[in-house]
């Protein structure tokens, strides 16, 4: 569970082996069903320092494949995956080591380094959208496309691995042109999470879009000059270290900014979360950040709906009886037809008062719930949003910020909760 780096103690993330099973996948995977085969030590190759005493190998008679002491990379064991063996699975440190809060940190300054630029590359990508250059055009379409949808940039995939698209890898049937500007997204991106949207676009990327599509198959790839290297190596050239990447990111992180600093009023701790997962909700439909329905969500719906009825009852009798005390007459019987204990009307309006604020929060539990039951919040937060806004809002508006970061995220991003109260993103 632990390593140390540079003499001090870290935290190790995925420190056990996936026992053997069958293999699942996301989606419609080819290798679903596949058998994944046990690991033995005798498959990996352990990462530590030239004078660190090799970790004794657990299960006897059996030694590890290498022993390795390389200091240049962050991984400190790695195998080979049983399902795709070109492929390699690593044991890194913890979301909350140092090292990985360093990179964390610099993830989303790339990302605030964009909005300098910001401004000067969407007037490139325009100039070119009506360029006689093919190749010039397909990549300003698409960076269009990447900046305004927040789509993925899209790897080749092969025949083995599940049929998903990104932007670069978008296919003719994938997008559909309705008249006079409308475009209709319906593909399957990362993990096989259906992306279904329609957006109306500048007409001159309606225009191309069509000229990318005709004399094709709707197999046929709509950007057929691009690939992922050629549409990074070219953003490379509008920023250092630009990737498609980074505009998901700044465009997650700006909405939630703006959002956070435009919606919030003066109001209680919970009227506050309710506005930060609504701003957080609308970071996750821009990145098509899905959940499927819990099996436990209508349960859960009737189960709050019973409790306000009750509660509403309970109301109801109140009031008759703040009446009957103000008329100097005792409280009616309780359903058991045993007396109620004689209130003066302060404290029952007093308790009036309660069972409206229980009510109240109720309802707006309920309605979360129900708003947020296909929306997965969680990604964006751990991937997409700099923790630093969320803790600048938090300190500005005293939200106590358990109410939005859990224990790993608390843990993830201690290093973004000194931040300056007025930090902005």
């Amino acid at each position: 569970m632990w390593a140390i780096v540079d003499g001090v103690k870290e935290k190790v993330g995925n420190f056990r082996v996936e026992p053997p099973g069958l293999f699942r996948g996301r989606g419609e995977h080819p290798k679903m069903g596949k058998l994944k085969k046990r690991i033995h030590p005798s498959d990996i190759t352990i990462n530590i320092g030239k004078n660190a005493p090799i970790p004794e190998c657990p299960i006897p008679g059996e030694s590890w494949k290498d022993i390795k002491h390389d200091n240049t990379v962050t991984w400190l064991a790695f195998w080979n995956d049983p399902i795709n063996p070109k492929e390699f699975k690593y044991v890194f440190l913890a979301a909350s080591s140092s090292l990985k809060g360093q990179s964390d940190k610099e993830k989303y300054e790339k990302a605030r380094m964009l909005k300098e630029y910001i401004w000067n590359i969407r007037a490139a990508y325009t100039k070119d959208f009506t360029s006689k250059d093919v190749t010039k055009r397909q990549i300003a379409v698409a960076t269009y496309l990447i900046d305004k949808l927040a789509l993925r940039a899209g790897n080749e995939k092969d025949d083995d691995e599940a049929d998903t698209v990104g932007c670069c890898t978008l296919k003719v049937g994938n997008v559909e042109c309705s008249p006079p500007n409308k475009l209709k997204f319906d593909f399957l991106g990362k993990d096989s999470i259906q992306y279904v949207n329609t957006v109306e676009v500048e007409l001159p990327v309606y225009n191309a879009i069509g000229q990318f599509q005709t004399g094709k198959s709707k197999s046929d790839d709509l950007f057929d000059k691009l690939d992922t290297s050629k549409l990074n190596a070219h953003l490379k050239e509008l920023m250092p270290g630009l990737t498609a990447k980074v505009f998901r990111t700044y465009n997650a992180s700006i909405t939630l900014d703006e959002m956070l600093n435009k919606e919030t009023k003066d109001g209680d701790v919970a009227e506050k979360v309710v506005i930060y997962q609504r701003a957080n909700k609308e970071v996750a439909i821009i990145c098509n950040h899905q959940r499927s329905i819990s099996k436990s969500h209508s349960a859960q719906m009737s189960r709050l709906t019973e409790k306000i009825t009750e509660l509403k009852g309970v109301l109801k009798e109140l009031k008759i009886d703040l009446d009957r005390a103000k008329k100097g007459k005792p409280p009616l019987k309780d359903a058991d037809g045993k007396q109620k204990r004689n209130l003066t009307p302060e404290a029952l309006e007093k308790k009036i008062a309660q069972t409206n604020a229980k009510i109240e929060k109720m309802e707006r539990d309920m309605q979360t719930k129900e708003d947020l039951k296909t929306v997965a919040l969680g990604t964006s937060k751990i991937n997409y949003l700099d923790p630093r806004i969320t803790v600048a809002w938090c300190k500005r508006h005293e939200v106590p910020i358990e109410k939005i970061f859990n224990k790993s995220l608390l843990a993830k991003f201690a290093w973004a909760m000194d931040v300056d109260p007025d930090f902005r993103f």
